[in-house]
């Protein structure tokens, strides 16, 4: 059921709008002036605002503020009487959804709510990816309302519908994983299996066995014959993450089964025909290995037929508060707790933070503060925000040539150089630590270190 608040000083006509909102099957909150709108909106989850222009303490404007700073796709109507229409145009511009004249017919009033509140769940749907097998995963949704988020999403609701190979480009913890399980659940292979492997989390010696399987005897220790995860993702989709960590000698022979849409196990000579869709994934910049020689440009060119750029969260900060409201219903109903939103200031906190470890960290931020909050409202020392090991990075050290982009992804690599430098030196070189402290995975941060080329942290 939706909730509606309604805010009316006149109390015939609100106790009018709330009957008939009511019979109409909706939760209804009436607010009689524009004070006690502002604090219903700060405390309590509401779908929909119907507002009067002129309230006593604060206008039909102020309440719309509000409700934008709460939730920017919150639908705001705004019931004016005749002779304000300029002030509610003005409104509508400002975010409102509509306004409506008084006096008018109840069932055109529950029309427009309904339009409003259609408009917004479909809104939802787009910002909200879901999928299935939610049990499988602890946060099956991609959260976001930001132009670069939505812009993903579409390509990536147009790219699933074939067989076309899918490369995920994108900063540890930004979600990639998500993205590949939507490119298959959006897919005509989603009754398929989705077979997931981290090209980076298995040894080399070892990876080609998990990927293309083995005969018994192929080599010491193989007491069975073994199904790769290429056959067992037959008629599905296949994950390959961190594929930038994978052996030259294993990039020929992946070549080879992407191109032949074949393999052979190790040990075996009959080629079995596979039909799997590749999505790859990668926190390193491939082109960049390339010209290192340490991964196959022809290799790179099958993988990225369609690349798929997952923007990191400093980009998108205004996902932030759908993000947090997300984690903190997660997370107050796993633990049994009455948390329920954040603090303004928390939320400054937040949408302030450099998040180096993106989504992962700031989940973790919001979980480590659902455990700590006793209350409803999650406050700023609740917040446990890694902050005392950023330090200033002069822009001289900065290339300033090229796009933006290169610009910024050079900005990005000195940073995160610098500050895991500095960890590492305070940790005396304890990866494990560092990691903690970073608010990152190990294999990040060994990916990181390896790409940054920091091969002696504590003593540099």
């Amino acid at each position: 059921m939706e909730t509606i608040l309604i805010v009316e000083d006149h109390e015939g006509l609100g106790e009018m709008l709330s009957q008939a909102l009511t019979d109409a099957k909706y939760h209804v909150h009436w607010a009689k002036n524009g004070r006690e709108a502002i604090l219903e909106i700060q405390k309590k989850r509401i779908d929909l605002v119907l507002t009067d222009l002129k309230l006593p303490y604060k206008t039909g404007i102020d309440v719309l503020h509000a409700a934008k700073e709460r939730h920017e796709a919150m639908p705001v109507i705004i019931m004016t009487a005749h002779g304000n229409f300029d002030i509610a145009v003005k409104a509508v511009k400002d975010g409102a959804y509509d306004f409506i004249a008084k006096p008018f017919e109840p069932d055109h009033l529950l029309l427009q709510i309904e339009k409003a509140l259609e408009k917004h769940r479909l809104l939802r749907e787009n910002l909200v990816l879901k999928e299935t097998f939610s049990s499988q995963l602890g946060f099956p949704k991609i959260i976001g309302k930001s132009l670069k988020i939505l812009n993903t999403l579409e390509q990536t609701q147009k790219v699933a519908q074939g067989k076309t190979t899918v490369l995920l480009v994108g900063e540890s913890g930004t979600g990639k994983e998500l993205f590949a399980r939507a490119v298959h659940m959006l897919s005509p292979r989603k009754n398929g299996s989705l077979i997931a492997i981290n090209c980076a989390a298995i040894p080399h010696d070892l990876l080609e066995s998990e990927l293309f399987g083995h005969e018994r005897g192929a080599f010491t220790g193989a007491i069975a014959k073994k199904i790769g995860k290429f056959e067992l993702a037959d008629q599905g989709t296949i994950f390959l993450d961190e594929i930038g960590d994978m052996d030259l000698n294993l990039q020929s022979k992946l070549l080879r089964v992407l191109e032949e849409n074949s393999l052979v196990r190790i040990g075996g000579t009959t080629r079995i025909p596979i039909d799997v869709r590749v999505v790859a994934a990668t926190n390193r910049g491939l082109p960049k290995l390339i010209e290192q020689k340490k991964f196959r440009e022809d290799l790179y060119y099958r993988l990225n037929v369609f690349p798929l750029a997952i923007p990191p969260l400093r980009d998108r900060t205004e996902d932030i508060p759908a993000i947090v409201e997300h984690f903190i219903d997660h997370y107050a109903r796993e633990m049994g707790k009455e948390v329920k939103l954040l603090s303004k200031t928390a939320l400054d906190h937040l949408m302030t933070h450099p998040w180096i470890g993106n989504i992962r960290e700031l989940q973790n931020t919001i979980e480590r503060a659902t455990i700590l909050c006793d209350s409803k409202e999650i406050l700023p020392e609740h917040l446990v925000l890694r902050t005392e090991f950023n330090e200033p990075t002069s822009i001289k050290e900065i290339p300033l040539e090229g796009s933006l982009h290169d610009v910024s992804a050079a900005a990005t690599r000195l940073v995160e150089s610098k500050m895991i430098r500095k960890v590492l030196r305070k940790t005396e070189g304890n990866k494990s630590r560092a990691a903690e402290i970073l608010q990152v995975s190990y294999k990040t941060l060994l990916t990181k270190i390896k790409d940054y080329a920091i091969e002696k942290p504590h003593l540099t």
